[in-house]
């Protein structure tokens, strides 16, 4: 039954592949990338489809279904994966934890799967069982990039929403002098969506921790902020 069901994904996935859509998408990433070459809007599409397919099955089933698709390595076959597990989150125990810690370990390679994944499973889950955001502070010390970004992003929607704040800062701080440019846009993303919310706090961190925090995140961090303060934050008085 699993097997067929992911035959058929696979199949449909096939069908409506573009191989200029496929080349086009590899410019967007520096490592390399297995792609069918589909626009995320049909994979949203194909995702939705067979979720009304398996969505009356035990949890960990649709979790076994989820695993099959990440071992392909296939960009696309992450992003079913993305979109379907949220539909779960009523159902999230604090064991899925290990499940989800170790889908990013092992099968996360790129920023979109990376993205995709954490903004709403990991936020979820930490949203509802925030006792566990100290797993996200324990990420940002992996020898795993994508790990060290999971701990960052897996906060975007919630900070956005003006919550974690301390949290926020704390993970930032852990991250500050990450040496990888994909950790550095992560934290600074997570910062820049937090000032929505907390302006003077995020831009209070950023003139404190300046001396020290690659240009590449503190850009990130102040993208949403007035003129003047992006001027402030962007002096070299050092």
């Amino acid at each position: 039954m699993t097997a067929d069901i992911i035959t058929r994904i696979r199949n449909e996935l096939k069908n409506v592949a573009d191989p200029a859509i496929r080349k086009n998408s590899h410019r967007f990433f520096k490592e390399e990338i297995r792609s069918y070459g589909i626009k995320t809007a049909m994979v949203t599409a194909i995702a939705r489809k067979f979720w009304l397919d398996i969505k009356s099955r035990e949890k960990q089933d649709i979790f076994r279904l989820c695993e099959e698709l990440y071992q392909s390595g296939i960009l696309e076959e992450a992003f079913i994966v993305s979109s379907w597990i949220p539909h779960l989150k009523k159902q999230f125990e604090p064991q899925d934890l290990y499940v989800f810690r170790y889908w990013i370990d092992s099968y996360i390679s790129n920023w979109a799967a990376c993205d995709s994944f954490c903004n709403h499973t990991m936020g979820n889950f930490i949203e509802k069982f925030p006792e566990y955001i100290g797993e996200l502070k324990r990420w940002t010390q992996s020898d795993n990039r994508w790990m060290r970004r999971a701990a960052a992003v897996s906060l975007i929607v919630q900070a956005k929403r003006g919550k974690f704040l301390s949290d926020v800062l704390e993970i930032a701080e852990l991250l500050l002098t990450d040496n990888d440019d994909i950790v550095q846009k992560g934290y600074g993303w997570l910062l820049k969506e937090a000032s929505r919310r907390h302006q003077i706090e995020v831009f209070d961190f950023v003139i404190r921790n300046r001396k020290s925090m690659p240009r590449t995140a503190l850009r990130y961090a102040i993208e949403l902020m007035p003129e003047h303060l992006k001027t402030e934050a962007m002096k070299k008085d050092w």
